[in-house]
């Protein structure tokens, strides 16, 4: 696909009361991380769902990196399980009842089980790239804004996916905080070397965190604003 990292064609129609959105978002990014930025309900977070496999009634085609998750066309419809996609949503999504190291764990275990060897050697190796040795044991309610994206961000790389989502990571976190995590949210984006998709209206973001940016209006991809 002429180098492309991220190439996606997504077509749904999301029905409310008195509501209907209609996205149909053409996208290609030969970069590892991509803006995607919009006004709010311009349909962002819409795409990453639909590139997620959580989002209804999706039509069109998502490749990554050359595989195909998704060809209405041709009858592929990988379920999200499938599709090697870390998905970190605007609130981290950490699950309460489970500590930082069981987080971690989720993605990597059948439900009911034990780690393996190698799911064991995946999860040291987050803790420290992280910085969450101190916190395996810790419950989501006791952590700080910081310390729960790195938990979100590990939790969603541990699988080893072939492409991390990220929405809006630091609009949860206050002015001071987002400005010191943006640096090193960077810094791990850079390290880990995972094509990102990132949805953000924050420039800041941008100009920290992306090498391309694709911009959303109304659920479709527009020109750049003059």
């Amino acid at each position: 696909m002429d180098g492309a990292i991220l190439d996606l064609h997504v077509r749904t129609t999301l029905e409310s009361p008195g509501r209907s959105f209609a996205l149909d978002a053409c996208l290609r990014s030969a970069t590892q991380r991509t803006a995607l930025v919009g006004a709010s309900g311009s349909g962002k977070s819409t795409v990453l769902m639909a590139i997620a496999g959580l989002a209804p009634g999706v039509h069109g085609h998502v490749r990554v990196a050359g595989r195909t998750l998704l060809d209405t066309a041709r009858g592929i419809h990988l379920p999200a399980r499938e599709r090697s996609v870390g998905m970190v949503f605007q609130d981290y999504a950490l699950f309460p009842h489970m500590t930082v190291e069981q987080n971690l764990s989720f993605g990597l275990c059948r439900l009911g089980q034990r780690p393996d060897a190698a799911s064991r050697e995946r999860i040291e190796s987050l803790v420290r790239q992280f910085g969450l040795e101190t916190l395996r044991g810790a419950w989501p309610r006791h952590l700080s804004g910081g310390q729960r994206q790195r938990v979100a961000l590990a939790r969603a790389l541990a699988p080893q996916p072939g492409l991390l989502l990220l929405d809006e990571p630091l609009s949860a976190l206050d002015t001071q905080l987002r400005t010191r995590l943006r640096g090193e949210l960077a810094e791990l984006l850079e390290r880990v070397q995972v094509p990102t998709l990132l949805v953000t209206h924050d420039p800041s973001d941008v100009e920290a965190l992306a090498q391309s940016v694709v911009h959303l209006d109304a659920g479709r991809v527009v020109p750049p604003p003059v």
